[in-house]
């Protein structure tokens, strides 16, 4: 498996490129976002170690070109003093996450979980029949196949990757009970990758989007001490 480690600090990409390479990685290495561009032009890659700051841009840039030209999966390298950039990655696409300084070790154990994760979302096609599913509730469609919203009077829309995942995970388990946790784990198996303090900023956008009123929330309600729970009732279409 290639793996491009992109990191302006050059201890840091000579770890990567070292330990990676000792456990049977084949690993290149990129200082800035150029060079990092230039590598991903270049041969195929299976997965992008990216720090989030590089002399040239921001690191942001290179996850959101990354996912809107392919679905190479990405690991941020981020700050302690990150929180917000580390968010607005994880909404742009990014897999999964680790905060400086790191272990080599936790490190690799994120590859290897990430790797993993998308080569089983790799499934036959079936029946095109049964690719598509469209849900309504309250005023809203949402399209689970084209990852679309849309309003009673047929707006759609925009959702972030991460808040399509979270609601696809409410709409297909309504009147029910989530924690965390629970949210964590499904919006894991519905595509999307949201950690646990992302996923208060993600109802909170949610809310925005389809409440009628954000601060009376009458569709994505919270259980306190409990969760939440998708307090609208779905039916297919």
């Amino acid at each position: 498996m290639h793996i491009l480690a992109v990191d302006d600090d050059e201890p840091i990409r000579e770890l990567l490129a070292s330990y990676l390479a000792g456990e049977g990685y084949r690993v290149t290495t990129a200082h800035d976002t150029a060079s990092a561009k230039q590598a991903l032009d270049g041969e195929p890659v299976d997965l992008v170690v990216c720090d989030l700051r590089l002399p040239d841009g921001d690191g942001l840039g290179l996850v959101r070109q990354i996912r809107t030209d392919s679905q190479i999966p990405v690991i941020i390298l981020s700050s302690k003093d990150q929180d917000v950039d580390r968010i607005v990655g994880l909404e742009l696409g990014a897999d999964d996450y680790l905060t400086k300084p790191f272990n080599p070790r936790e490190l690799l154990a994120r590859i290897k979980a990430v790797l993993r994760r998308v080569s089983n979302d790799v499934r036959p096609l079936r029946n095109p029949d049964e690719l598509r599913a469209v849900v309504q509730f309250a005023n809203w469609e949402l399209d689970l196949t084209a990852q679309r919203l849309r309003g009673q009077e047929g707006r759609e829309v925009e959702l972030t990757k991460a808040e399509f995942g979270l609601l696809a995970a409410f709409v297909k388990r309504p009147q029910r009970v989530l924690t965390r946790d629970q949210l964590l784990d499904l919006t894991r198996v519905d595509g999307a990758e949201v950690f646990d303090r992302s996923i208060d900023v993600l109802i909170l956008r949610l809310r925005r989007k389809i409440e009628a009123n954000p601060k009376e929330p009458r569709i994505i309600k919270t259980e306190r001490g409990a969760g939440y729970v998708f307090d609208a009732k779905v039916r297919t279409v």
